[in-house]
């Protein structure tokens, strides 16, 4: 992780704009970690990590949200890497599927600032270059259609839409998550990877089984 100096630094010479704006991602990256909390990432505590004032966030950024977001799409961008050294971890086409799942609740559970902010905030807090999701764009869940796709190729799943199977195992692993996210005070089981390795497996086989 990169570290943001906090000291004033000197106007920017022309033509250093640019290199601004990967330092205000990297300090609102080191405080979303260092807090875990949303509202402690403000344009003024930005500024003062990168030693700018805050008209200079807003240069790079519409604002708070935008900037948010942006943190949150880049960790998000490493998810399909996850899902695929998960899926490599069996041969059987049905059993990696819940090995994605598996990776997935994992992902959130470690990252559940950033998992609340993409997938549990309110519609109208989402900046609009983001409202058609960052999961539908990226890599982990085309790739997530083309391992239903392959399970249904091979015979492991019956006759499907890949689509609407994928959606099913997202909404199933995402519901998992966002309860465990959500209500941490909740008696959960003491194994927890067993509860999730349950919920994977129900999934799977039901799709197995449609």
């Amino acid at each position: 992780m990169t570290t943001v100096g906090t000291g004033r630094r000197s106007r920017a010479r022309r033509g250093e704009g640019r290199k601004l704006k990967p330092q205000i991602l990297a300090a609102a990256e080191q405080l979303l970690l260092e807090t875990g909390d949303e509202e402690a990432v403000s344009i003024r505590a930005v500024a003062k990590k990168v030693g700018v004032t805050p008209p200079s966030i807003y240069m790079h950024y519409a604002d708070k949200n935008e900037l948010i977001f942006e943190v949150c799409e880049k960790l998000f961008r490493e998810l399909d890497e996850l899902f695929e050294a998960a899926a490599a971890g069996s041969d059987d086409p049905l059993e990696s599927l819940m090995l994605r799942g598996k990776a997935y609740v994992q992902f959130g559970l470690e990252h559940p600032e950033h998992y609340r902010i993409m997938f549990m905030n309110r519609p109208g807090s989402t900046p609009d270059r983001y409202k058609g999701g960052v999961e539908m764009g990226d890599g982990a869940f085309v790739h997530l259609v083309e391992a239903v796709a392959r399970c249904i190729e091979a015979g492991s799943l019956p006759p499907q839409d890949p689509l609407t199977a994928a959606i099913a195992l997202w909404s199933s692993a995402h519901g998992i998550t966002s309860l465990l996210v959500a209500k941490p005070q909740f008696p959960w089981p003491d194994d927890l990877e067993a509860l999730v390795e349950q919920m994977c497996r129900t999934t799977v086989q039901g799709l197995a089984h449609a």
